[in-house]
């Protein structure tokens, strides 16, 4: 075994004034390192929003009726507050597991060799977006549930989403300037279905909030619209969604695209079929509480897919430096 360094006076001053730089002075991940950091916290971003969901279909989102607190009383919940006390704090103790991941993603980014600052700064957006949800979160019980505030909080979670899954791909690109695979009418085309895609998911955050899942078994405004009408809306644009993967797919193929871009709308396709086979069959079941979470598992999934689509369409090559031509070389010697 190896003699364990002295850490000294200036050591523990420099690790109190930046304990980033401490750490990448000392720690240099792999690659692969800093690719599962940033997947971890995208696990982690998905794995939140069916806690939440699970929060809300069991009728817990005020098992902890107040915030920061559990209870005016206690910080955490009490045998009294019985098994929805239990879920909610489950789920408010998952937003440290959440903080961990994105933790170590901003750490091992900040730590690679040579420094990416672009990946920092992608983790630390991630960890402003966590704390932002968080307070969200807090509202949310305070204000009874307000079904704007849970539509708000599961928006603010989507773009959590956003973020990593764009860390993550970056993870895997280099910081050149990106170059495009296709032409700007399959990048318009793209462009159209991730609008429809973002629409898809904002309305159902509108269904969810019309929808009988109130989050607790008190009396939860709901929002004032028939839910059955704005599913039938969802249901539309997951058509529209589904239609423009299919011409993407279409014309990926007439222009003989890169397999990259190919094998991601594949994909989407393919998430996008099993969730609408999802979405009927709770739809015609009255929205048993499974299938509504096994859906939300589903919306975070296309999310990621149609995501990756997007950043199919253009590489990111490595940085390579300058280095001096024979010319250069010579001019130099005889300087």
């Amino acid at each position: 075994m190896g003699r364990v360094p002295n850490v000294t006076r200036a050591d523990a001053l420099s690790a109190v004034r930046n304990p980033l730089a401490f750490i990448a002075e000392r720690w240099t991940p792999t690659p692969r390192t800093v690719r599962r950091a940033a997947l971890a916290a995208l696990v982690m971003s998905v794995v939140i929003v069916v806690t939440g969901g699970a929060v809300r279909l069991t009728g817990s989102g005020l098992g902890c009726p107040t915030w920061p607190k559990c209870t005016d009383d206690s910080l955490t919940t009490t045998s009294a507050m019985g098994f929805h006390g239990v879920i909610e704090f489950g789920n408010r103790m998952l937003t440290y597991v959440l903080c961990a991941a994105v933790g170590w993603a901003i750490i091992a980014a900040r730590s690679q060799k040579p420094w990416r600052r672009s990946l920092t700064r992608l983790g630390w957006a991630q960890f402003w977006i966590v704390m932002s949800n968080a307070v969200l979160g807090g509202i949310v019980v305070l204000v009874g549930l307000n079904p704007y505030t849970v539509a708000a909080h599961f928006l603010l979670s989507t773009a959590l989403i956003t973020v990593a899954a764009v860390m993550w791909q970056r993870t895997r690109e280099g910081d050149g300037e990106p170059r495009p695979l296709v032409g700007a009418s399959v990048r318009q085309l793209v462009w159209f279905l991730v609008t429809a895609a973002l629409l898809l998911i904002a309305v159902g955050t509108v269904v969810t909030g019309a929808g009988p899942h109130a989050g607790d078994s008190s009396e939860v405004n709901r929002i004032p619209i028939s839910w059955e009408t704005v599913a039938k809306l969802h249901a539309v644009l997951a058509w529209i969604v589904v239609t423009l993967t299919f011409a993407l797919w279409f014309v990926l193929k007439a222009v003989d695209a890169p397999k990259g871009p190919l094998h991601r709308t594949r994909d989407l396709f393919l998430v996008l079929l099993s969730q609408g086979a999802i979405g009927y069959v709770q739809y015609f079941t009255d929205l048993p509480e499974a299938l509504v979470a096994l859906h939300m598992f589903g919306s975070c999934l296309v999310w990621i897919a149609v995501l990756r689509v997007l950043l199919a369409l253009r590489e990111r090559p490595e940085v390579v430096a300058d280095l001096p031509g024979p010319s250069t070389e010579s001019a130099l010697t005889r300087a």
